[in-house]
């Protein structure tokens, strides 16, 4: 087999334990255990809290110390042991500390992924821009999968969706050991703060990178607010009499699904706009999308019209998350020199999913909470405050994020 298909392997299964769980878990927590919007988003803020940690030193790991699939195998057997025991707690307090510990070996394994793509891709003279997202894509098809799976089974209100992630897991881990080997970077003479890792720091004293980094933090913060709230919007239509019946209600995953449907697509698409518009301007049409992603939330619904709203809004989610995290792992691959790679990889994902999805996910909460009345949400104001920030962020970043990528390409 060749390597490419051999990583596509690897990150359908990658995917697959994420979406095993990742649209659906929210729904189980609100609507099975009956949990608050704090505590929901306590449980998911523990991606965010992980990926403080972990990401970039599991990267420092794999550049100094120890090969990249050996942490990928331990991280995702870490994985299983803690999605079994999940599945049985339905204290919210003793569950955080579990997803903590599923989310400080997952969210590594994100950033390793794609490390050991691209040393494999590098290894075979292939074009990193052009292959790379033809084997993420099958990624975002083993999240779908995984979604319709649990849909399908009616587990999204049940923890049996966290066996699906652990059995999972398990294959991963098996197939973990068939990897490439990666030879970690031993120089002769290495200074304290290079032998630390610490030198993919360096990409801060860069003003574009610095900047590139914040807002990566910024837009961090709402990349994972639907699959969070998203399920329990969907079934929260099930108190209106007119809508309990409506496949919206009945099968939500399948309809969230519909935007990893769409990830598919632009994926694909991601060589041509980087190449032809630069990451500035392919960033600038991810904030409008998540604009328009969070904008159409507000006014979807099962109505026929509304129905509409939901299904671009789901369109409009695989060009918001793609055109950011996919192009975003792409710049870095292409700004930072192969010894610092997987920790300049982990460093973007401890800004994008660490510090950004950890302060996300406890606001988020916060807001939901707030526009909570008698035990109703008003979905409409949560998903335009979210709107909003998407909006402003885009404007500021625009003012804001100097590149140009004609003079980046005339250079190399």
């Amino acid at each position: 087999m060749d390597i490419q298909n051999r990583l596509k392997i690897m990150m359908f299964f990658q995917y697959f334990i994420w979406g095993s769980w990742l649209a659906t878990f929210g729904a189980y927590l609100f609507n099975t255990l009956h949990f608050s919007g704090f505590e929901v988003s306590m449980i998911f803020s523990t991606k965010g809290l992980a990926a403080l940690i972990t990401p970039f030193i599991i990267g420092i790991i794999a550049d100094k110390f120890l090969q990249a699939k050996y942490l990928y195998l331990f991280c995702h057997s870490v994985c299983a042991i803690a999605l079994f025991y999940a599945a049985s707690i339905n204290n919210s307090a003793i569950l955080f500390w579990v997803m903590l510990g599923n989310a400080l070996a997952f969210m590594p394994t994100i950033a390793l992924s794609n490390s050991i793509s691209y040393h494999c891709l590098d290894k075979y003279n292939l074009d990193t821009v052009t292959v790379f997202p033809k084997i993420r894509v099958f990624g975002t098809v083993g999240f779908i999968i995984a979604m319709w799976t649990v849909s399908l089974c009616k587990f999204e209100l049940s923890n049996a969706q966290l066996y699906i992630a652990c059995a999972a897991s398990i294959l991963l881990v098996i197939y973990s050991a068939t990897l490439p080997n990666i030879a970690v970077s031993k120089s002769q003479k290495q200074s304290w703060i290079s032998y630390l890792g610490l030198d993919a720091f360096v990409l801060f004293k860069k003003p574009v990178m610095a900047v590139f980094f914040l807002f990566s933090m910024l837009l961090g913060a709402i990349l994972q607010i639907t699959n969070t709230f998203g399920g329990a919007f969907l079934h929260d239509f099930g108190k209106i009499s007119e809508f309990k019946d409506s496949l919206i209600v009945q099968y939500p995953a399948i309809l969230l699904s519909v935007s990893q449907m769409a990830e598919v697509a632009f994926i694909l698409t991601i060589p041509f706009f980087l190449k032809k518009f630069g990451i500035k301007k392919v960033i600038m049409i991810s904030l409008i999308a998540w604009t328009l992603r969070f904008g159409l939330f507000a006014f979807g619904d099962p109505t026929p019209f509304g129905f509409v709203l939901l299904i671009l809004s789901m369109i409009v989610y695989g060009c918001a998350f793609d055109f950011f995290n996919i192009s975003g792992s792409i710049f870095i691959e292409k700004e930072v020199s192969s010894d610092i790679r997987a920790s300049a990889q982990g460093l973007f994902m401890t800004m994008v999913n660490g510090i950004g999805a950890y302060f996300g996910s406890i606001l988020s909460g916060i807001v939901v909470d707030m526009c909570t009345h008698d035990g109703n949400k008003d979905w409409q104001t949560i998903w335009l405050i979210f709107a909003l920030y998407a909006l402003v962020l885009g404007i500021v970043f625009y003012y804001s994020f100097n590149y140009d990528h004609t003079k980046s390409k005339s250079a190399a």
